[in-house]
């Protein structure tokens, strides 16, 4: 069933992409890795991520439109949630739970604040087959792949449309730095309210288009210039959470209703083909009961040849 959702909502996002094809072309293209593996090798709660961005515009002058709707983002996700110990069900720890998701989203400038705005289908549950696919891969590494008992309680089959809003504003510190305050709304898959700011030091986000991680919180480049050097990032919010379809009332621990979240990157750009992002992310307790945070890496290499 999913594969015929995924490939119905693809077909129709594409012809949306297409329909004006003598007034939008594609003008960018992010993604973003995330991963625990940094976290002593462990594989747990947010173990692995990805989200890729692709853009379609008329043109990109180094600033947002003001049209709304000029700007077009195709945003694609998949993630896998585990609970710390894959080899044995604990109903005490949250439920394992896989997730794809497919979205339209836009880009535009509303007086001096940036606006990103938009709607993505998250289709939740085995029929993923990332379930699969993570055992696959833990088989080849030689680690242990999730239980039968893992999977057999894992978050049951979903279909949740989700809307997000994110609003910010850009101050310039200095001439090398500068400060975004922002806000974000969620409902849907996760229902929640955010508030935070991130801070670059370089080049990083100047006339380019960036695309927030929904798990990491770190921004990746969609659109990029061609500066070179190093830029760093540090970011932190904070957010209440109203519900969550990973973490349900009805099964296992509740879901925390304040989260937090703390980040650092640094990204490398020789030229417009040759650059690379690296960054660390600090996620605060989840859920009720949570042992601990926990450290996530994220990462874009980017090496044309």
């Amino acid at each position: 069933m999913y594969r015929y959702v995924l490939a119905t909502l693809l077909a129709s996002l594409l012809s949306i992409t297409s329909a004006s094809a003598t007034e939008r072309v594609r003008i960018g293209y992010g993604r973003l890795l995330n991963n625990d593996v940094i976290n002593g090798g462990q594989d747990r709660w947010r173990t692995g991520s990805y989200a890729s961005s692709r853009i379609w515009g008329p043109e990109w002058t180094g600033v947002l439109p003001s049209k709304f709707g000029e700007l077009i983002e195709l945003r694609l996700g998949a993630e896998i949630i585990s609970p710390e110990d894959l080899t044995q069900f604990n109903r005490d720890d949250r439920r394992y739970a896989s997730s794809l998701s497919v979205g339209v989203h836009t880009h535009y400038l509303a007086k001096k604040t940036e606006v990103s705005i938009g709607a993505d289908l998250v289709l939740v549950g085995p029929d993923t087959g990332l379930s699969g696919f993570q055992t696959a891969l833990h088989d080849a590494i030689g680690v242990e792949p999730p239980s039968r008992s893992v999977l057999a309680n894992q978050i049951d089959n979903s279909i949740e449309p989700t809307f997000v809003l994110e609003l910010g504003r850009s101050f310039d510190v200095k001439d090398n730095a500068h400060v975004r305050p922002f806000i974000e709304a969620r409902a849907g898959v996760e229902t929640l309210m955010r508030v935070g700011v991130d801070l670059t030091f370089g080049a990083f986000g100047r006339g380019e288009l960036l695309v927030r991680d929904p798990v990491s919180g770190h921004r990746y480049r969609s659109i990029s210039q061609g500066w070179t050097g190093f830029s760093t990032v540090i970011g932190a919010d904070l957010t209440y959470v109203e519900s969550s379809t990973f973490l349900p009332d009805t099964r296992g621990p509740a879901a925390s209703e304040i989260r937090e979240r703390v980040r650092v990157g640094v990204q490398w750009q020789r030229d417009e083909g040759k650059g690379t992002f690296l960054g660390v992310t600090w996620l605060g307790e989840e859920f009720e009961g949570q042992a601990g945070g926990q450290l996530v890496g994220s990462a874009r290499l980017n090496f044309k040849f």
